[in-house]
């Protein structure tokens, strides 16, 4: 009999809320936050536009004096893992067949840079906690020891497609008997204005076109899309058998069908057809699903000049112009490393809704071939769903769903 993985928790934060009520809510109203970037270590010379979230709410006195220490990623980490893990019901299962996956690496960028600003010029000032807290590592072990989590915990890089990496490698964790329930977070990633440089130099991040109008900024799919805009946004999923979920009493959001992971050999942020064609293949077959079986996609969509135009023909290659799609990123912007599991979230969170987001800003689509949900929301079942994600360094993923509420 084949094992049933299946998702039985959800934790979720952005600038269009925290925790999944609020999330949904404005992401089915296509509510944004984008506007000048203000947090600081974000600006210098040219303010860029993003989507950052107001403040962070953690409601454990016990951990008060800790939760001040963690740096943003780690709070978002620790604020995501507590929905998704309460409403798992984690606490009943032992702590040693418990797993983390963090998806991310370099996360904390402008922290890292404001530290170094600050103590260039007395590097013997310098906290000795800086020796651990400049590491990845650092956020799985603020969680695990928040937790108690005892079983696999690591990170796993994959720029953009590193949310969905952890996902996947939470899938195989299960199956694999090293856990019996295996937590991905896709985490927040942090980056400081030299990123936004650089990702504007790539030609990747959008330029000052809509500086004074950041409500339009994020256009995925639209033909006067301008480059990706960043968007702060943090999630994580429990992933275990569905037959250890039933006993627990817990109902199941859906089930893992299948998933795909591909490299295109190359180093560079350029997109691959042929790469995305593939791992839409891998998790079709692996779920054993027809293309013409799948209701939804959620895309990786960015608004990039050349990745939303390849991955448009990736998805015409296979087949799927005749499910809906819309684009998560045109509401909570780019979330990099945690972009992945938030839009799976999302993804669940239409799922049970029975109904489908907007796409901001989707004014002009590059094809109008595509079954497109634009700017107002829509009603309609979902049974089947694929999500994908793609990052730089040609990594290519795609995961299955099916709706079991």
């Amino acid at each position: 009999m084949k094992t049933e993985l299946v998702i039985t928790g959800i934790g979720v934060l952005s600038a269009i809320g925290q925790g999944k009520a609020d999330f949904s809510s404005s992401l089915l109203e296509g509510k944004h936050s984008f506007g000048q970037m203000k947090r600081p270590g974000r600006q210098k010379e040219i303010a860029f536009i993003g989507a950052e979230i107001e403040e962070l709410i953690y409601q454990d006195d016990s951990a008060e004096k800790r939760w001040r220490r963690a740096s943003l990623t780690s709070q978002a980490a620790l604020l995501t893992l507590m929905e998704a893990w309460q409403e798992a019901e984690l606490d009943h299962v032992p702590a040693e067949r418990i797993g983390l996956i963090v998806g991310g690496s370099n996360m904390q960028q402008r922290e890292m840079l404001n530290i170094f600003e600050t103590y260039h010029h007395k590097p013997h000032f310098i906290s000795p906690t800086y020796g651990m807290s400049f590491m990845d590592s650092d956020v799985c072990g603020w969680c695990t020891e928040q937790f108690n989590i005892k079983g696999v915990a690591c990170t796993i890089g994959g720029s953009s497609a590193s949310g969905q990496l952890a996902v996947i490698q939470a899938c195989e964790a299960v199956l694999s008997g090293q856990v019996d329930a295996c937590i991905a977070l896709g985490a927040l990633m942090d980056i400081s204005y030299m990123e936004c440089h650089a990702f504007r130099s790539l030609g990747a991040m959008g330029t000052d076109l809509y500086a004074h109008q950041p409500e339009e900024a994020s256009r995925p799919f639209d033909q006067n899309r301008d480059g990706f805009i960043y968007g702060e946004n943090c999630g994580a999923v429990v992933i275990e058998r569905k037959e250890t979920a039933l006993k627990r009493g817990i109902r199941p959001y859906a089930r893992l069908l299948g998933w795909g992971r591909a490299m295109d050999g190359n180093r560079n942020p350029n997109p691959s057809r042929e790469g995305e064609q593939r791992v839409i293949q891998q998790a079709l077959g692996q779920a054993n699903l027809s293309s013409k079986s799948i209701d939804y996609i959620n895309p990786h969509g960015t608004g990039s000049l050349i990745g939303d135009e390849t991955e448009l023909q990736a998805l015409r290659d296979c087949e799927l112009t005749h499910a809906y799609i819309n684009a998560t990123k045109s509401i909570t912007g780019h979330g990099l490393s945690a972009a992945g599991v938030v839009e799976l979230i999302a993804t669940l969170l239409q799922m049970e809704a029975g109904q489908l987001h907007p796409t901001r800003n989707l004014q002009d689509p590059m094809d109008a071939s595509f079954n497109w949900v634009r700017q107002e929301k829509i009603a309609v079942p979902i049974i089947h769903s694929l999500n994908l994600s793609f990052g730089f360094g040609g990594i290519n993923t795609a995961v299955c769903l099916k709706n079991e509420r």
